[in-house]
């Protein structure tokens, strides 16, 4: 099974970063760019996290998309708990 290149990184953590943001309630706060890097910052999170526990590596598109929303939704859940003290 090939890898997946740097754009399909990209595409799938852009996605997953826009669905982990609809879940999350934070789409409006967030601009296309944001959602990318939520998304790709949270495929490494899921990606740590999982890796524990399951093989990662040779999972494909769609299991790499999960773990992208799943990371994404961790990351999101973390940034809101941290900002909403932060208001306090």
């Amino acid at each position: 099974m090939l890898g997946l290149s740097i754009i399909g990184w990209i595409i799938i953590g852009g996605l997953a970063g826009w669905i982990g943001s609809k879940i999350m309630k934070t789409d409006a706060q967030m601009g296309i760019i944001l959602n990318i890097v939520v998304g790709i910052i949270g495929g490494l999170l899921g990606g740590w996290i999982l890796s524990t526990f399951l093989d990662v590596e040779g999972g494909g598109w769609i299991f790499s998309f999960l773990t992208c929303l799943l990371g994404a939704c961790i990351l999101l859940f973390l940034v809101k708990l941290v900002m909403g003290r932060s208001r306090v």
